[in-house]
């Protein structure tokens, strides 16, 4: 971190602490927040985990969890509670995003707020809306530059079994297990260190992976056999599913996760999408390989990015006009889909 006997003065004393992330939490996502979290206290500070939506109930075994604030617009209590604490922070940490409208409604008080601001995060071309910054996009995960500042300010030996299960999860699941090429020298480095501190590797991939409603199953069993297009002359393959179809099968906050690598693992795919009604919008989710960048295609045409093998988009438009609008983009991009490597 640049500036960082400044950021040790700041956290040198006790002080009121609010750590946010973006909209609809993955493992990274809370994990580096908890694991943050179980840090700061420990340094006596009084900290509040934020999230602007709910999250998948697989992470709901993460230390900290139950002291969690999930943020509700429809609930007066909540909307009101936060932004309170929000208000009276004297430092927010803002964890895995580099724009202030990845929080949605927390949007407004974070940025009005007069707490100091701190990004950690390693996604593409960041807002600059923090005074102190620990980004990387060379990282794999965010839950590995919490642990790396930790270790910057000399307290590593605070790192409990708690606190370093929360920042192993972050870093196994945006490794994809460790089989993403974002998984390189370090990575394999912190995530001994972290189970040198009490991390148990199997126990978590258990818990993060192997630990399955029925509905998502049969969810993900209907996507695979009805859902799943394959267009062999953009070496691209993409899902919807309907509003109806996520009722159908009963589908709850992170159900759909981890559906576009499916539609990725199919033979000679370069591209996949995955989109699906959310509220207010349509969400879309995109995996690539090689150099085909879905960063630069999100941020282009669906309001979006994050990294070049992996980003995020959204559209207002219905679900049929963003896939009509998917497709019809298709033909400028053939040439680099279909390239040979």
């Amino acid at each position: 971190m640049e500036n960082l006997n400044e950021f040790k003065a700041l956290m040198a004393t006790p002080k009121k602490v609010v750590v946010t992330t973006h909209f609809k939490p993955d493992a990274d996502a809370l994990g580096s927040s908890l694991g943050l979290a179980g840090y700061l206290k420990k340094k006596g500070h009084q900290v509040q985990v934020i999230t602007p939506s709910d999250y998948p109930d697989f992470l709901a075994w993460m230390p900290g969890n139950e002291s969690v604030l999930a943020f509700n617009p429809d609930n007066a209590s909540i909307v009101n509670k936060s932004k309170s604490i929000i208000a009276e922070a004297d430092i927010i940490f803002c964890l895995d995003f580099s724009s202030l409208s990845r929080i949605y409604d927390l949007t407004d008080p974070v940025k009005q707020a007069t707490g100091v601001k701190v990004m950690i995060d390693h996604h593409l071309e960041p807002e600059d809306f923090a005074k102190f910054k620990q980004w990387d996009v060379t990282a794999a995960s965010t839950a590995q530059l919490v642990y790396r500042l930790i270790c910057e300010v000399g307290d590593q030996s605070v790192i409990d079994e708690n606190i370093a299960s929360c920042l192993y999860a972050g870093l196994m699941t945006d490794t994809g297990g460790f089989r993403h090429n974002n998984t390189r020298r370090d990575e394999f480095l912190i995530a001994a260190d972290l189970v040198a501190l009490g991390a148990n590797p199997s126990h978590i991939s258990k818990l993060v992976y192997e630990t399955n409603s029925l509905e998502r199953l049969r969810l993900m069993g209907f996507v695979l056999k009805d859902k799943l297009v394959v267009l062999p002359e953009y070496n691209t393959a993409y899902i919807t599913i309907t509003d109806e179809e996520l009722k159908q099968y009963a589908s709850q906050t992170g159900d759909t996760e981890g559906l576009v690598n499916y539609a990725l693992s199919v033979k000679n795919i370069r591209m996949a999408a995955l989109m699906y009604k959310r509220k207010h919008d349509v969400k879309l989710s995109f995996r690539s390989l090689d150099d085909f960048s879905v960063n630069e295609f999100a941020r282009a045409h669906f309001e979006g990015g994050g990294h070049k093998n992996a980003a995020g988009g959204q559209s207002k438009l219905s679900l049929e006009e963003t896939l009509q609008k998917f497709l019809a983009l298709l033909p400028q991009y053939k040439e680099q889909l279909t390239r040979k490597n």
